[in-house]
């Protein structure tokens, strides 16, 4: 058992060695800007203050997170209980919506402040189509049970689909979402693949083949995992790549990109 560790070690540090020696030299220029959980180098992560800066700084695109509540709403958080982001505690599973609006977001100092966590419909009236909304659903150890659904249903009643992209590490979640509908843009995310086997890392080591992944538009990787050989034989598959999450332009390598998702989209 040691040895299969080791040997695993050995190939994921050889995967993400290629990536990172990849030269510098990549731009920024006619690449989809994605601001991270709104921009959360400018303001409260996944806040409407927050987008609203995000746009404002020139992103194409804001990132946000979602869960689902006790009584089946859909709210934008990164983490799936209150406890890091607000003044309040509490898997948000098992809040109702009014509990989680009784929340008040905190700032650096673990200050209230008197920002919410916003609901999907919330997110959806000041984006508008105004740029991309790149949507990340979690699943962990079985939270957020019927979220596809859910989400779903919001985006057709709000008119989003055409501008909306949904992303996720968990690969149930959008075998489900391709199921509900196949006309969903749907991308990938992942840490990394592993070097010379047919593996990737998105929390768990899942098989990868693009046939598996027939029905996804872009896989989006680790900033430091993706190597310029691995993203220009996605492209020639017809795949899109984005990485994740680069706050700094100088650190931009020389590989082909679709999009970049950061913190700070007015640097970049």
């Amino acid at each position: 058992m040691s040895l299969v560790i080791v040997l695993l070690i050995l190939w994921v540090a050889a995967s993400f060695s290629r990536a990172i020696f990849t030269p510098k030299g990549s731009d920024s220029e006619g690449k989809i800007i994605t601001g991270h959980r709104g921009g959360a180098g400018l303001g409260l992560e996944n806040s409407i203050e927050c987008i609203e800066r995000g746009m404002a700084a020139g992103a194409t695109s804001i990132e946000i997170d979602v869960h689902i509540t006790a009584d089946g709403k859909v709210v934008v958080c990164h983490d799936p209980t209150l406890d890091r982001t607000t003044d309040t505690s509490g898997a948000i599973n098992d809040l109702t919506l009014d509990q989680i609006k009784a929340a008040r977001l905190t700032n650096a100092n673990g200050e209230a402040t008197e920002q919410t966590i916003p609901t999907l419909e919330q997110v959806l009236q000041i984006i508008d189509g105004r740029v991309e909304l790149l949507l990340e659903i979690k699943r962990t150890k079985g939270n957020n049970p019927g979220i596809e659904s859910a989400v779903l249903n919001i985006l057709k009643e709000h008119n989003a689909l055409s501008y909306t992209v949904i992303q996720s590490f968990d690969d149930s979640v959008l075998e489900t979402l391709h199921t509900l509908d196949p006309s969903l843009k749907l991308e990938k995310l992942l840490f990394g693949k592993i070097l010379g086997l047919p593996l990737i890392f998105d929390g768990t080591l899942t098989r990868f083949s693009t046939d598996k992944y027939h029905y996804i538009r872009s896989f989006n990787f680790y900033h430091k995992a993706l190597s310029a050989p691995l993203s220009r034989y996605l492209h020639r598959k017809g795949y899109r790549t984005r990485i994740w999450t680069v706050n700094d332009p100088k650190t931009l390598k020389a590989v082909a990109l679709d999009g970049i998702i950061t913190d700070r989209p007015d640097l970049m």
